[in-house]
């Protein structure tokens, strides 16, 4: 399975990241990127030539301009997938360049940054076309191998999906910004936490996919809609009830029902903390093995006591300013620092 990727921006040099890292080979070109010399394909043709998939790995709207110039490359055996965040039109961009050619879409569902976080899982869309059966299969195929979830969709159900989460929490979030609630604020109470998780998270996403995911999404017109009529709604019915006086039943937030008892609610707050903590040992853990192939790469050990004591100091000083016993987090981290050493040792 030999990958070409045009386009070596955030996402196409995050795409090559995890190619290395799952031994699949690849070559990549951009006339606008620094490319490694190892994986630097010399001209288009020889991109195309050396590839059994092609994935583009550019903006949106350059889509059809590059199919253009891909097209006559390509032979029947190949597969063409695209990687945009918007479905239905780079299907029919395509299916209207491509003709018989195999293709597929492709939205992985996670960036550059949650990858160096290492947050799992990770998840990628995949959409066939009727017309190519196969193509998707071997585009689900390179995810798979990737470490990926392959989820399959046709376009415009996927486009549906991401009107109502991504896009919108796009909209929300430059509404936010906007408003002023991204600013730095001396504090906040724990409900607005998430929210400037959220915005920060879309604050690290290209600037250029927001008017993309807004204006190529044929269905997000739809979706934003609904939100300003239902928060208009909102608003007029609490401009209408004014300062003191009853919130009429539409206006109250549904609370937990039956499910809020004091206990049971703190016991979902400790398995929601639980759940985060398992994902963060997760996230640390591949942070681990990427340390050990690094030491591998400098043929450096993987037992650093200099580094193990330093951690381990500072670990139970932020325990200390946290209120938490520094002998708890001795315990917890000589366990997590075994489990890195082995981490390490299997890169």
């Amino acid at each position: 399975m030999r990958v070409g990727i045009l386009g070596f921006g955030q996402f196409g040099r995050a795409l090559g990241g995890l190619m290395e890292e799952a031994g699949v080979p690849y070559r990549a070109l951009d006339p606008r990127a620094d490319i490694p010399a190892l994986v630097q394909a010399s001209d288009l043709r020889g991109l195309v030539a050396e590839a059994d998939l092609v994935a583009l790995a550019v903006p949106v709207l350059a889509l059809p301009g590059v199919l253009d110039t891909v097209a006559p490359l390509l032979e029947p055996g190949q597969v063409v997938f695209d990687v945009a965040s918007v479905k239905v039109l780079p299907a029919r961009w395509m299916a209207e360049r491509l003709g018989d050619l195999p293709r597929a879409g492709a939205h992985p569902l996670f960036g550059p940054m949650s990858l160096v976080r290492a947050e799992r899982p990770i998840r990628t869309v995949v959409c066939p076309d009727p017309a190519c059966p196969g193509a998707a299969e071997r585009v689900s195929a390179l995810f798979g191998a990737l470490g990926c979830e392959v989820l399959v969709q046709t376009p415009e159900d996927h486009d549906r999906v991401m009107a109502t989460t991504h896009a919108l929490t796009f909209f929300l979030a430059k509404g936010l910004l906007d408003a002023g609630a991204g600013a730095d604020l001396p504090f906040a109470p724990p409900s607005f936490h998430a929210v400037q998780r959220t915005l920060e998270t879309v604050r690290e996403d290209a600037s250029h996919l927001f008017a993309a995911i807004q204006n190529l999404n044929p269905f997000a017109a739809e979706a934003r809609t609904r939100l300003l009529e239902a928060l208009g709604a909102i608003h007029a019915g609490l401009e209408a009830a004014g300062q003191g006086g009853p919130v009429p039943a539409a206006l109250a937030l549904p609370d937990l029902g039956q499910r809020s008892p004091a206990l049971q609610e703190i016991r979902e707050g400790i398995d929601a903390v639980d759940r985060d903590l398992v994902a963060l040992l997760a996230r640390r853990a591949e942070l681990s093995r990427r340390a050990g192939r690094a030491k591998a790469a400098l043929g450096a050990p993987v037992l650093d006591p200099v580094r193990e004591a330093a951690v381990m100091a500072e670990r139970r000083a932020w325990a200390t300013a946290a209120g938490l016993d520094p002998e708890t987090a001795t315990d917890v981290f000589q366990t997590v620092i075994r489990a890195s050493r082995r981490d390490q040792g299997q890169a």
